[in-house]
């Protein structure tokens, strides 16, 4: 809370041998006003409870006090000790400087997505039926719009294509952050020759028996100290990685645009045309340098 207001661990003598008077916050119709509701019991009784403290909407808090949340719980948030300890030591492993990719194109992800990918291997196409369920690709009609929706996740492929149309250098040290059954990857790592992943650079028996949760732990704290952040997706660790790297000051945050691609492809671009067309899409996201959807409330604070 630093910066909002002042905190102190113990009372003031006046304060300390005194009962606070008690403000009721609960859930209540309509709107709801601190300035109202609080300060005039605050200037009364200069010594004040509010409880409870966090029932109400946050989207009625005033900006600065988003802002005081936002920076409070990412002020605070760690990992475990030994946790921290294993992603310090692949951050130290990781050639620099590196980018940090997330990627997502996991038979799963493709699956609830209900997309079609024309020209995967067997192997692919297989496990995308396995975890596909009841969920059918849509088809026809349907099935372009909802690609040019952005509702499609891209290939490794098709992320080398964006990343060499944003002129990122192919022998750039990428750090992949994915899940396991990343499918396809030889599509990124056959043009960008330099892609590292955590099983490669840790090895013991602790590593191996780590389950999904704590896997995507190491690469979000590889991610939020990454030189650079690129995300394939906007899902919940994306905008985490995104929200802690505008907190500490990194803006070299990227989300590449689906629907862009999705788009210009329709129309019959290709080659170095949809490269022009891909730079020119991403072209003020990468000039404002940290991307396209952050938290409202780091941009209010966070210049």
């Amino acid at each position: 809370m630093d910066g909002f207001i002042k905190v102190v661990k113990e009372l003031p003598p006046e304060f300390a041998l005194k009962e606070p008077f008690r403000v009721d916050c609960s859930k209540r119709k309509g709107q709801f006003d601190y300035i109202e509701s609080v300060l005039p019991s605050l200037l009364k009784y200069q010594y004040i409870s509010i409880t409870p403290a966090m029932s109400q909407r946050r989207d009625r808090y005033p900006l600065n006090a988003k802002a005081a949340l936002c920076q409070a719980c990412y002020g605070a948030l760690r990992l475990t000790r030994t946790l921290e300890q294993k992603a310090a030591e692949l951050l130290e492993a990781i050639p620099k400087p590196f980018l940090s990719l997330h990627l997502r194109f996991e038979p799963d992800m493709v699956a609830y997505s209900q997309c079609e990918y024309p020209g995967l291997s067997p192997a692919s196409k297989e496990a995308i039926e396995a975890a596909r369920g009841d969920r059918k690709p849509w088809t026809g009609e349907l099935a372009r719009t909802w690609r040019k929706r952005g509702k499609c996740p891209l290939t490794p492929n098709e992320t080398a294509f964006i990343f060499q149309a944003l002129s990122i250098p192919t022998n750039t040290n990428i750090y992949l952050a994915a899940g396991d059954g990343l499918m396809e990857i030889e599509g990124l790592k056959s043009i960008y020759t330099n892609v590292v992943t955590k099983s490669a650079l840790l090895s013991g028996e602790d590593f191996l028996n780590m389950h999904g949760n704590t896997k995507a732990a190491l690469d979000y704290y590889v991610s939020i100290n990454s030189d650079f952040y690129v995300a394939t997706f906007f899902g919940n660790m994306d905008k985490m990685v995104a929200a802690m790297r505008a907190y500490k000051g990194l803006h070299n945050t990227l989300f590449l645009s689906r629907r862009a691609y999705a788009e210009l492809t329709s129309k019959g671009l290709d080659g170095k045309e949809l490269m022009q067309a891909l730079w020119l899409a991403h072209k003020e996201d990468i000039a404002m340098g940290r991307g396209s959807a952050l938290p409202d409330c780091f941009c209010d604070f966070k210049s």
